[in-house]
């Protein structure tokens, strides 16, 4: 919807997706800390997820090589759009606050839906079952807690054309306004908890997989 309305969109689970495609760059080096999880070249992710699922250290083996190469694409994005002065842009990530981001960012937005809702959504997905969401859930922060430390609420459960409405008045209300977060001004910045939305926005809540 933010592409829909001309905001350029960094999305996280895409990058990874592309690390782990036919010839992405995080290939080999999955494969090396994960024997037998390629296929034709690719990562087989319900093979790798099944080897990192409900155990924490193989989950941080994961994320240690993730991570950075998300990061790097993350920042090329980012020193593009200031290339090119552009006014708004959003990164879409999931487990934001888990790690801290939003302190990177001059706004979140947190895409939020009924808790019944997001389950049936959830598990309707391939590869997916009731212990896996469960488990996934129990690492990330509770949907309400996102809610309440969101500058922005985006309600995923109204139809579209409803949502669509609150993504509009989401640009609307930080275009125009100064970036404090981003750019960098040569020196890292606590973004003020009491200071209005500004930009770039993270918008995410949902479950990853």
């Amino acid at each position: 919807m933010f592409r829909r309305l001309g905001v350029p969109v960094f999305d996280a689970d895409a990058a990874v997706h592309d690390l782990l495609r036919a010839g992405g760059r995080a290939v080999r080096r999955v494969e090396q800390v994960f024997p037998g999880v390629t296929k034709d070249g690719a990562v087989d992710r319900p093979a790798l997820g099944a080897r990192v699922f409900g155990k924490r250290d193989e989950l941080r083996k994961l994320e240690a090589i993730l991570h950075p190469m998300v990061g790097q694409m993350q920042r090329a994005f980012l020193s593009d759009a200031q290339a090119r002065r552009l006014p708004l842009v959003v990164l879409d990530i999931p487990l934001l606050f888990e790690g801290r981001g939003e302190e990177r960012c001059d706004a979140t937005a947190v895409a939020s839906a009924p808790n019944f809702l997001q389950r049936q959504r959830v598990l309707a997905r391939p590869n997916m079952a009731v212990e896996k969401f469960e488990n996934i859930r129990r690492q990330q922060v509770p949907d309400a807690v996102k809610r309440q430390r969101a500058d922005f609420i985006l309600p995923t459960g109204l139809g579209r054309r409803f949502t669509l409405n609150h993504v509009a008045n989401l640009i609307g209300a930080v275009r125009g306004r100064s970036g404090h977060a981003w750019p960098p001004r040569g020196r890292p910045h606590r973004r003020p908890t009491n200071h209005p939305s500004r930009r770039p926005v993270h918008a995410r809540n949902r479950i990853r997989h």
